[in-house]
């Protein structure tokens, strides 16, 4: 019983030290991509590098948990999101928490096409925001604050077309994308809507154009 009970701090400090290295190589990454040597990534995280390789034999396993990490945080944000009974205030909140994590996280999108395993990782976290996206539509439309001819394949559009003002303007303006977000969310209510010039993509045009970007 003894040599149980001693154990158990080690394991609390060993996932603590997993969790220090993963954030500190998020920041690192974010900041100045995946070149970033390893010894820095510890140095920042506070452990030794032999401490960092106990965790993460390679560089490559060290990116894909940064990876799961902040694929986990986006559908955190869209749980959340889904479960505000308020669809406008839950739409506009989740648009918001996931271009921040964006804007945190620039060169993490880079990542996470560079290999087919963290491609199929961003899929399939896309397949399991898509219905909680579309969930928010739905109940904003319902409510009558979401125009009625906006489908969840256009909110992707939106988050691009955010996306595109942060690694336009990120270094001059970090916060820029706000005010963008704002202008397209002000056309979104269903108060300003007029007829739109074109239709929605569908869902199979939306994977084309996912396909495309890569």
């Amino acid at each position: 019983m003894a040599s149980r009970t001693s154990q158990r701090p080690l394991r609390r400090d060993a996932e603590r030290n997993r969790t220090r290295i993963v954030a500190a190589a998020r920041d690192a990454f974010a900041a100045h991509g995946v070149t970033v040597a390893v010894d820095e990534v510890a140095r920042l995280a506070g452990v030794g590098v032999g401490t960092l390789y106990r965790r993460f034999p390679t560089k490559a396993a060290l990116v894909e948990a940064v990876l799961e990490e902040a694929f986990a945080e986006l559908l955190e944000r869209a749980e959340q999101a889904a479960a505000d009974d308020d669809g406008w205030r839950g739409l506009e909140t989740f648009l918001e928490a996931a271009l921040a994590l964006h804007a945190r996280n620039r060169a993490l999108e880079d990542l996470a096409g560079a290999r087919e395993s963290r491609r199929r990782r961003a899929a399939a976290a896309r397949e399991r925001i898509g219905p909680l996206v579309a969930t928010l539509v739905r109940r904003a439309q319902e409510q009558g604050t979401l125009r009625p001819d906006v489908t969840p394949e256009d909110v992707p559009l939106v988050f691009w077309g955010a996306s595109r003002v942060i690694e336009r303007a990120g270094a001059v303006a970090p916060e820029l994308w706000r005010r963008y977000l704002r202008l397209v969310l002000d056309g979104l209510r269903s108060e300003a809507a007029t007829p739109l010039p074109q239709p929605p993509l569908s869902r199979a045009q939306l994977r084309r154009v996912v396909e495309a970007a890569r």
